[in-house]
């Protein structure tokens, strides 16, 4: 459940921030396909992965983190 956490909350702030899928996808190096499964949690980000959407998205990674009450 927390792994799909994740993937809302990417998703969330993706969309906050005005990026496409196919254009977020790009500035972070991964397929579309990638994007999508972390996105639907599918897959969970790696570390450095998170590290690079934070970056991108101007958030901390404390901001992205799941809340229990997500859980």
């Amino acid at each position: 459940m927390e792994r799909n956490q994740w993937g809302r909350r990417i998703k969330a702030f993706r969309k906050l921030k005005g990026y496409t899928q196919v254009a977020f996808a790009r500035e972070l190096g991964v397929s579309v396909t990638q994007l999508g499964e972390i996105e639907r949690g599918e897959r969970t980000p790696m570390k450095e992965q998170l590290d690079a959407i934070v970056e991108h998205l101007g958030i901390s990674l404390e901001e992205l983190e799941p809340k229990q009450k997500d859980l």
